[in-house]
Formats: C-alpha cells, sequence, structure tokens
C-alpha cells in the first residue's frame, strides 16, 4: 500500500461482472463464513441473472457484493450483501448499496437479514414484520 493511502482508498467498483474469478469469491466468501453452498458455477448464474450487480474489488480480488433481482416495474429484492472482513466499516456496503438503490426508482426495494439492520435503516429501510418464504425442492439442486 502507498504511504497515505488506505484500504478504501484502493477500492474500485464494477457493475459488470467480467473477470470474476468464481472460484476465489466462493473461497473468499467460505472464509467470511458468508457461504450459502452454491458451487462457483452456481454463484455465477445468480449474479449473471441478476438485474443490476455492484462488485467492489481490490486490484483483481472481489472484498464486496451487493446485487438486485427486479421486475423493472415495482418490486426488486435485494440479495448477497457482502464485504469482506478486513474491509467493513469503511463505506464500502454502503457504496454499493447506494449504487443499487440508484438504479431501482420508483421500487418497492426488499431484503432479508438476520443481523445489520441498523446499517440499513440508516438507508432508509424499514422493518416489514411479515415474511415467508419456501425452499421448491432441494436446496440448490435442479433437473436440467
Amino acid at each position: 500500500m502507498r504511504e497515505g493511502t488506505t484500504l478504501t482508498d484502493q477500492i474500485s467498483y464494477r457493475t459488470d461482472l467480467a473477470g470474476v474469478d468464481w472460484a476465489r469469491l466462493k473461497a473468499a466468501l467460505g472464509a467470511d463464513d458468508f457461504d450459502n453452498g452454491r458451487s462457483p458455477e452456481q454463484l455465477r448464474v445468480s449474479f449473471e441473472n441478476s438485474e443490476f450487480t455492484v462488485l467492489a474489488f481490490q486490484g483483481d480480488e472481489v472484498v464486496g457484493t451487493a446485487r438486485a433481482l427486479s421486475d423493472g416495474v415495482c418490486n426488486a429484492y435485494v440479495v448477497d450483501v457482502w464485504t469482506q472482513s478486513p474491509f467493513r466499516l469503511r463505506g464500502i456496503a454502503r457504496t454499493m448499496m447506494e449504487s443499487l438503490l440508484s438504479r431501482l426508482d420508483g421500487q418497492h426495494v426488499y431484503l432479508f437479514t438476520d443481523d445489520c439492520t441498523g446499517f440499513y435503516k440508516k438507508l432508509g429501510f424499514q422493518v416489514q414484520p411479515v415474511g415467508l418464504g419456501q425452499v421448491m425442492g432441494r436446496w440448490l439442486q435442479r433437473d436440467a
């Protein structure tokens, strides 16, 4: 690191997925206890099928992710908001979320989280007490 620079100074943001090393990203997620079991290929497909993505990079390493699923009209769902532990509390997640939210104008944006509710409240999210879910078939398994 250059003298006088911080980790945050070295962060760049991209909304495309070109050049992402999905196996390396999966390993980073696993090491940071943020891996939900997707294979590198499933991780790639998840991001490619998203309406919007934002990735934070330090050099060629992904150190933050966020993505939104959207119908493009009135409903969007934010998932996979992650910042690698050494980079947390430096504004990276805020920058990624602001980038996503700026592209979802006019839509009801929803997300589920087990923690960090204070962070999302600062971004304008409000607790909504009802949410239901169901896994269809076996988790992360699809017949071709």
